[in-house]
């Protein structure tokens, strides 16, 4: 069990901008020493992921404006629950067994944090959401 802890934590980055004080709330401190640092190092299986999802949808996704194409991101991450258990389990998934414990004591809130996470780093990624066809082009 200390191997798979020690080697979770050693795979993880570090963010140096991650704010870690003792004023911060609990939710706040999880949030910027497990939360960011798991979701930074799954961000490329995220962007395949969410990338598999226009698929599966059609891909509606590359006829949408701008604005639409946020609010298509913000309702696959907000309001689509298979997709949104499917990304919290990613992300679950590299926590320690202490991490978990932590989390479960307040899933909710740490679960909103969560998502909001993920949503922002797919939108500020969304040039990588092109059409696969138009990307062999440039």
């Amino acid at each position: 069990m200390a191997d798979r802890t020690k080697n979770l934590l050693a795979a993880r980055p570090i963010i140096l901008s991650a704010k870690i004080n003792d004023a911060m709330s609990g939710e706040e401190h999880f949030q910027n020493t497990t939360l960011r640092p798991v979701i930074k190092m799954q961000h490329e299986l995220f962007i395949v992921v969410f990338r598999n999802y226009i698929s599966k949808r059609k891909n509606v996704f590359y006829e949408l404006t701008l604005p639409k194409r946020l609010a298509y991101i913000e309702h696959a991450i907000h309001k689509d629950m298979k997709f949104r258990n499917s990304i919290k389990g990613m992300i679950i998934g590299q926590f320690t067994v202490e991490e978990y414990a932590i989390y479960i004591k307040n899933s909710s809130a740490l679960n909103k944090r969560m998502m909001n996470i993920v949503k922002e780093r797919l939108v500020s990624s969304i040039q990588l959401f092109e059409k696969p066809d138009m990307l062999k082009a440039v």
